[in-house]
């Protein structure tokens, strides 16, 4: 009997992942229906999924565990054609005489290099490889938030970086993201790296998120802000409608990388 349970539950938690990825999201009320047992033995079997890195829970089910390439550099590597086409959407968004925030991440590397080398405008960064690539645009005053460095972050994002950002009140802040989800809203893989977020997105006028698709519909552990506080989200052209609708319905703007920022 105990064997033939086992079995049953490593088939149910297959099937789950299958859900997984046809789906993008499972329900635990449609998956106890669909197996003809309790919702309690579901969310057990989620929370047991979600400890092994199998899925990340959310509020009635699970989704996607959010894609982590590794180190900011090596995720610089991946996808430049599709990070490009976001960045150029984004550097619309950012005008002269605006203070901006650029957050770590390997998309916002791609839209630091993106602005143009003229523009007049204040960058601020807790990214050395962002500050990097605007150092030799002189139209640009720039400011490196420090303190130590989180090497899987590729920023600082401990207390003294958060001390320093108390200090500033960003026109826009252009914030990295692991995984993005109407429901789970925007989420970070690193406990500090989400807390470092959240303080410079709330301390924002503005916030902007550009996203590639494999982001969309998946969750890290560390939520950073709800969908709701993100001001306008730049997705590639392929993202799927149901996605698009979903963000639109929580009042984010939704801007396609190819179309006019606007």
């Amino acid at each position: 009997m105990k064997m033939s349970t086992e079995l049953l539950l490593r088939e149910r938690k297959s099937l789950i992942q299958d859900r997984l990825r046809t789906d993008g999201r499972v329900l635990a009320a449609d998956l106890a229906r669909e197996f003809n047992v309790s919702e309690d033995t579901i969310r057990r079997d989620l929370r047991e999924m979600a400890a092994a890195g199998l899925c990340e829970r959310v509020y009635g089910g699970a989704l996607p565990i959010a894609p982590d390439a590794g180190s900011l550099s090596e995720r610089a590597t991946l996808a430049p054609g599709r990070k490009a086409a976001l960045a150029r959407a984004a550097v619309g968004f950012i005008q002269p005489g605006m203070t901006v925030f650029l957050d770590a991440g390997s998309t916002n590397l791609a839209i630091a290099r993106a602005i143009a080398p003229d523009l007049s405008a204040t960058i601020v960064t807790n990214t050395p490889l962002i500050a990097s690539a605007l150092m030799e645009k002189p139209g640009l005053d720039l400011i490196l938030i420090g303190g130590p460095l989180d090497r899987a972050v590729g920023a600082a994002v401990g207390a003294r970086a958060q001390r320093d950002v108390e200090l500033l009140r960003p026109d826009l802040c252009v914030l990295g993201t692991c995984g993005a989800d109407a429901e789970a809203g925007l989420t970070a893989f690193h406990f500090e790296d989400a807390e470092f977020k959240r303080l410079i997105a709330s301390r924002s006028r503005s916030v902007l998120a550009a996203i590639t698709s494999d982001k969309l519909g998946t969750a890290a552990p560390h939520t950073v802000i709800g969908i709701d506080a993100a001001s306008t989200l730049i997705l590639e052209a392929n993202a799927p409608e149901a996605q698009i609708a979903a963000f639109t319905a929580h009042g984010s703007s939704v801007v396609l990388a190819g179309e006019c920022a606007g």
